[in-house]
């Protein structure tokens, strides 16, 4: 009795009977894709390697083209036709050698009206064309009849394929012959033989006449009528042989050639270029693009693989994958409630140490703060001198006026009185002005962020300062920039031009002839404020840390009024920056932003 297959063995086989089935339909449809891709991609860079090739034809075409209409024009080309005489033949055959060697034509020729070649720019060579007779030729009798004429052909002399465009000259009202140009396309053909396939220009009757592929030439990619292989060879438009079959089958996009190592397969590219019913072809060879694809493919069908033998593995191993979450999953709740419980310890500790680090910058800002007062006061202090003696004046200046004002009395003037009463209200005002700049300056206030005409802050610096800068401190600042509305606090702002001028004439004490510009511009959003002297400048061992805290050229200095300056700007947005002086000294810029 045969044995029993089991129902294991039996879906193992139907297993493996569906696993190669399924691999079978995905080869299969893999190989499709392959060869349509490849297809694709061929036939698209042969339409576009053919759109270039004909463009470079085109424009060859288009420059030749226009030499024998030029030259029916030229005297010369007439004069010989109609006179033959030697001097003019002879000039006009060093005019078409020149012409030839600057434009690069093959071949340049004048024919009279009986088909015999007058001028010609080989005239020195074995192989001239002087004294050939082509009333034979085809464009000879096309531009003798129609005025112009095109035929590409091989030579009869020089044994060489090229384009000969014939142009018919008139002399008198009557044909005196024609003026041909031969065009010969070897560096073009060079050019489209470095594309990947060969490329190639058919005629009318698909004969080959421009190709990258030499052996190609003036063979064809169709059989030709009995008409047309008669006509070519009594015109020798392809020599004295009918033109063979070249190794080629066309059949609408694809092709195959045989270029002497077998057939090998193609896509073609087709466009017309300006020859009578001439095309031009490329065949893009399939191999690349076809092994790219099946590249692809395989690469693909690998990954399936992987992906099949993964999800296998995976679903070996989904049972025992679960267990181990079941006792992950326990571990884990202990863990988190661990975590839990550490994670709230320490958001309350950061919370504690959010609330002294909120008090330490509270503290950071109220020393700051008091810094900047104190250095108000100690700016007030270097100037209590020029102010004391600012206010002197006008005090001595209302004692006279109150004195004379009693003596006018006594005598009964009333108006000279008055004009003495005038006279002291008008100083006791600038008196008032001069204290309160100074209690604004010294005053301990929050500092109030607003719009501040940087003019007036430059004012109340200098009213600050009195004497001891009238006489030395220059302002040149227009009047739109005067007027220019900054943002900050006018206290805060003067401290920082206050202390710009007292470095400055610091800078230019024992200077011949002490000078210190105070100059304001715009850029932009900004406001420029500069405060330059003619000083000693900065010392450059200082130079880089001269706004960093504690340090100082001074030798008495404490080294914080830029700091302090600095930090202030950056406060309203701003900045102060060091730079050269106009006036060869130091100059501090402070950088405002507009209100």
């Amino acid at each position: 009795m045969p044995r029993a297959i089991s129902p294991i063995r039996i879906r193992a086989i139907a297993a493996l009977g569906l696993v190669l089935f399924a691999g079978g339909i995905l080869l299969w449809a893999g190989t499709r894709w392959a060869q349509a891709q490849a297809d694709s991609i061929a036939e698209a860079t042969a339409v576009q390697t053919a759109r270039s090739h004909a463009g470079l034809l085109t424009s060859e075409l288009q420059k030749f083209r226009l030499l024998p209409l030029v030259l029916v024009e030229y005297p010369d080309v007439a004069t010989a036709l109609d006179t033959h005489t030697p001097a003019a033949v002879d000039r006009l055959n060093h005019t078409l050698e020149l012409l030839a060697t600057r434009t690069d034509a093959a071949a340049i020729y004048v024919i009279d009206a009986n088909g015999m070649t007058v001028a010609a720019s080989n005239w020195r060579l074995p192989t001239s064309f002087v004294g050939q007779n082509y009333s034979f030729r085809p464009y000879f009798r096309g531009a003798m009849a129609n005025g112009a004429s095109e035929l590409f052909a091989l030579g009869t002399v020089s044994g060489r394929p090229g384009l000969f465009l014939a142009r018919r000259l008139d002399v008198n009202g009557r044909p005196a012959g024609t003026v041909v140009v031969k065009v010969e396309f070897d560096p073009l053909e060079a050019i489209w033989a470095r594309s990947a396939g060969p490329s190639f220009v058919t005629d009318a009757h698909g004969v080959i006449l421009i190709t990258s592929v030499r052996g190609w030439r003036f063979r064809t990619t169709h059989p030709l009528d009995p008409t047309t292989v008669a006509q070519a060879r009594s015109t020798l438009q392809f020599g004295s042989m009918p033109p063979r079959a070249a190794p080629i089958t066309l059949d609408g996009a694809a092709a195959t050639a045989n270029l002497g190592s077998g057939d090998v397969r193609y896509r073609v590219g087709s466009m017309p270029v300006p020859l009578a019913g001439a095309r031009l072809v490329h065949l893009e060879p399939l191999a690349a693009p076809l092994a790219a694809a099946t590249t692809s493919v395989r690469l693909w069908g690998l990954a399936i693989v992987i992906v099949l033998g993964a999800g296998a593995g995976l679903a070996l191993r989904a049972r025992e994958k679960r267990q181990l979450q079941r006792e992950a999953r326990v571990a884990l709740e202990g863990e988190v409630a661990r975590r839990t419980a550490e994670l709230r310890e320490t958001n309350e500790q950061l919370t504690i140490e959010s609330r002294e680090r909120a008090e330490a910058e509270r503290r950071f800002r109220a020393a700051r703060e008091e810094l900047a007062q104190a250095n108000r006061l100690g700016s007030l202090g270097q100037i209590t001198a020029g102010v004391a003696h600012e206010i002197n004046q006008p005090v001595a200046a209302i004692r006279t006026f109150a004195e004379n004002a009693g003596t006018f009395l006594d005598r009964d003037q009333i108006e000279p009185v008055r004009a003495n009463l005038a006279q002291i209200i008008d100083l006791t005002a600038r008196i008032g002005t001069i204290t309160a700049e100074l209690r604004n300056f010294a005053r301990r206030r929050t500092p109030a962020r607003g719009a501040i005409a940087i003019g007036s802050v430059i004012d109340g610096a200098l009213l600050i300062l009195g004497e001891r800068a009238r006489d030395v401190v220059t302002v040149d600042i227009a009047l739109v920039h005067r007027q220019a509305v900054v943002a900050g606090d006018r206290v805060r702002l003067e401290q920082i031009v206050v202390n710009l001028l007292q470095n400055a004439l610091e800078a230019v004490e024992g200077v011949g002839k002490p000078n210190i510009l105070v100059t304001a511009a715009s850029s932009g959003d900004d406001v420029l404020v500069t405060v330059g002297d003619n000083g000693r400048g900065v010392d450059p061992a200082v130079a880089d840390q001269l706004f960093a805290p504690f340090v100082s050229a001074k030798p008495e200095g404490l080294g914080l009024g830029l700091a302090i300056a600095r930090d202030i700007a950056r406060e309203f947005g701003g900045e102060l920056e060091i730079g050269r002086s106009a006036l060869a000294g130091a100059a501090f810029t402070l950088r405002l932003k507009r209100a």
